[in-house]
């Protein structure tokens, strides 16, 4: 099952994707997809709604994050041995993490902001884990089954706020559209081995980052399960479980880095595709 959210920002509808991928109006259902709509129950009520009875939605409207509410952003570092190799790192022992602000969230094909100041704005293209019920102490062999769905998710970077300015990674992770989620959520029971899919990302049509999650040095299941130690994952709660090699920042022998009117699409396999176009800060 396909899970969306559409319209203007701040006033998306809920929507499902059917068999032919055209979107249907699940308003008539539910008010929105939250939080309170990915726990098994609810999933399954939604499940076994035949898609060509609800509304076709015309035109191409805009599409959100998949999710209104999400409580918190946990994402992996050097979760890929070919990442870590090309910014000159050994893979760390377990799973390192840092967070993003929650105003960093923006839908599949929104523009991505380049901050005031920036000059050194980059791409990672993540596998996203969203919860669907409570997760605290949970072995690997059970960690999947906290899971509602998975997404598509851009880790968008600046790495001189990231890696000059002291104080961790966040400051370069959490500006503005600089966590586009989605086309969809896709339910876990449609995504049988989140281990293996194909993960890319290209700017101005040149494709950077070409890899897969059977390349993860530690497992999604093995992240939650470690994460679950120190944490509680609640429903809604997006884990985005590292990037593979191609960022700019680790070109050789010049990084690289986005400039306004560049045009990156990123995708996973299963997942659906993103679209956007980086554009300078514009306020004041």
């Amino acid at each position: 099952m396909r899970l969306v959210r559409y319209g203007e920002a701040g006033a998306e509808k809920p929507g499902m994707l059917d068999d032919a991928g055209q979107l249907r109006d699940l308003s008539y259902v539910i008010a929105d997809i939250t939080p309170d709509q990915l726990d098994p129950i609810a999933l399954d009520i939604l499940r076994s709604i035949e898609p060509k009875t609800l509304p076709l939605v015309a035109g191409n409207p805009r599409l959100g994050a998949p999710v209104r509410g999400i409580g918190k952003m946990i994402c992996i570092g050097l979760n890929y041995k070919d990442h870590a190799e090309e910014v000159g790192k050994a893979p760390p022992p377990e799973p390192q993490i840092f967070n993003k602000a929650i105003n960093s969230l923006c839908g599949p094909f929104d523009p991505i902001i380049r901050p005031k100041n920036s000059k050194k704005l980059d791409h990672e293209i993540e596998l996203a884990v969203i919860f669907g019920s409570t997760c605290r102490y949970v072995s690997e062999a059970d960690a999947l089954k906290h899971v509602a769905g998975y997404a598509t998710f851009n880790d968008i970077s600046e790495r001189e706020f990231q890696m000059e300015h002291g104080g961790g990674s966040v400051k370069g992770k959490s500006a503005d559209n600089f966590g586009p989620l989605g086309p969809w959520l896709v339910t876990a029971d449609a995504v049988p081995n989140p281990d293996n899919l194909k993960i890319w990302c290209e700017v101005n049509g040149v494709r950077y980052q070409d890899g897969t999650t059977a390349n993860l040095v530690f497992s999604v299941a093995r992240c939650i399960a470690d994460l679950s130690r120190f944490m509680t994952f609640l429903p809604g709660d997006v884990l985005a479980t590292g990037t593979p090699a191609g960022v700019g920042h680790g070109a050789k022998p010049t990084p690289r880095y986005m400039q306004p009117g560049d045009i990156m699409r990123c995708g996973i396999e299963g997942l659906g595709d993103q679209e956007h176009t980086v554009v300078d800060y514009s306020g004041s």
